[in-house]
Parts: C-alpha cells; structure tokens; sequence
C-alpha cells in the first residue's frame, strides 16, 4: 500500500503524519506523536474505550478511525485538553469520588465525560451510563465514575451540590 503524507492538527498543533490506508490514529497519536499517556491499547477492536480522543469535538474511538479518513480534521487527546472550568471540574470530580483506581481508563473517560457534559449538561442517571458504556474500567465497579459525573455536572451548573464539592470530601 502506498503512504501518503496529510496534516492534521493534534491539540492545537499542525501535524503532517506520513500514513497509508491501513493507519489508525492510535497508531499515529501514539507511535508518531509520542501520546502514550492519554491514548491506551487496550484493546486495539474498538471494545474498551481506553484509546478515546475527540474528534472535532466529538468523541471517537482511535483504535478504530482510520487516520486518512481524518485530514485536515481537530483531534484533541487528554493533554491537549486547556484547564478550563469544564476539565478542571472533571478531573477533580474524579479525584473527590475516587473515581480514578490503576488510572489506565481515565483519560478515555474524561473524554467521554466531556463530550457527554459539552452536549448535554444535565444528563440523567441512565444517560451517563449509556454515554459511558463504551468505556470499560476493571478497578471501580462504575459507582465511583458515574457520581462523579453527577458532581461533575453540579459543579459546572453551579447547583446545590457544587458547593458541596467545592468544600471538598475527607476520607
């Protein structure tokens, strides 16, 4: 198969990505671009949701997109993601409800909490399960990551339970 050279912008960054046809952009973000924090192999089939990244503001599995398909295109990892309110919200909802164990899922999960609270701020409970069940996490058991969606939520609503929140939990 022949390569072919195209540019896509990664996290606010011009990149030119040699690729064939055969490339997925796991491959490109992790093996070309060094993005071996946020961007897992877990299971390179499009099954656990480690490799999650977003797409143009929309939430795509890597492993799974090829990278041709893309040029020309945003795509935003984990690290790319500015310390805005919103992430900062996220990850320390995460942090407050121990939603984060091995840490191996994390990264796919925030951004799937993101997309999730970007479309819809106020999900309910069986809408945070839908939206997450393409994300798999061994050590949690989900209580922890789908309450922290819900502080999430309040926090950047600036309801009742955000101020709960923002006084922080012990033990």
């Amino acid at each position: 198969m022949t390569a072919k050279i195209l540019s896509l912008n990664v996290n606010g960054r011009d990149e030119t990505i040699l690729c064939d046809g055969l490339t997925t952009l796991q491959e490109v973000l992790r093996d070309q671009l060094g993005l071996l924090t946020s961007v897992k192999d877990g299971c390179t089939q499009g099954g656990c949701g480690s490799c999650s990244v977003l797409v143009d503001g929309e939430l795509w599995l890597s492993c799974l997109a090829p990278v041709a398909a893309l040029a020309g295109r945003a795509v935003m990892t984990l690290e790319g993601l500015k310390q805005s309110a919103g992430i900062a919200a996220i990850q320390q909802s995460f942090i407050d409800n121990s939603a984060a164990q091995c840490g191996f899922c994390t990264p796919g999960m925030i951004l799937t909490v993101k997309a999730l609270l970007d479309a819809n701020p106020e999900p309910s409970h069986d809408e945070i399960l839908e939206a997450l069940s393409g994300n798999l996490c061994r050590c949690t058991g989900y209580l922890p990551i789908v309450e922290a969606v819900k502080d999430a939520a309040a926090r950047l609503s600036g309801g009742a339970d955000a101020a709960r929140a923002s006084e922080g939990r012990e033990g």
